[in-house]
């Protein structure tokens, strides 16, 4: 593995630790350091989420929002970073079925776009979701497409990346690979 452009995925439950420690990783690289957000303030809630994370990034990274079009922004980038946070993929599969709503063709798009860039991105890039794996069978058709297309995702993810790292209770648990992709570089 060539930890210049090592690919970690950091999955577990909500509030589990998981973006604290992507950042905590993220912080072992030098700068410039990038940090690209998918979530929308929709509501009073999600803004006062969004303000915390911004609060724990201090100013150590370059911000970057975008809600749909993850590829499209990677590939994009005016600054090469040392190191991508992308938080979080749980956020964007549920924002790419409110944009998209019943076009299941571009939502399969959007996330073949990312597969894509991550296969051929030269930096590295730490993705935060959370694993949907682990709870009941829903009841109604779009929570049921949510966890699919989220779990589809994850599991990809999880073949490329070169670590998975399992939070619980804010314990990082190493699934897949080692510490040297966030120490050799």
């Amino acid at each position: 593995m060539n930890s210049k452009s090592a690919k970690i995925l950091i999955t577990g439950g909500v509030r589990s630790g998981k973006s604290s420690h992507a950042v905590n990783l993220a912080l072992s690289y030098s700068a410039p350091r990038i940090f690209l957000a998918t979530a929308e303030a929709f509501d009073q809630g999600m803004q006062e989420r969004i303000a915390k994370h911004q609060e724990e990034r201090n100013g150590n990274f370059l911000m970057i929002e975008e809600p749909v079009c993850l590829a499209a922004k990677i590939q994009s980038l005016e600054v090469q970073p040392s190191v991508m946070v992308v938080d979080c993929l749980t956020v964007w599969i549920n924002n790419l079925l409110y944009h998209f709503k019943e076009n299941k063709n571009e939502i399969q798009k959007e996330i073949q776009d990312l597969i894509q860039a991550v296969e051929q991105n030269p930096f590295p890039i730490i993705f935060v979701t959370n694993e949907v794996g682990l709870g009941l069978i829903p009841d109604n058709a779009l929570s049921r497409r949510y966890i699919d297309e989220l779990g589809n995702l994850n599991q990809g993810l999880a073949r490329l990346c070169d670590e998975v790292i399992f939070m619980v209770s804010g314990i990082p648990t190493q699934i897949k690979g080692g510490i040297h992709a966030r120490m050799d570089h």
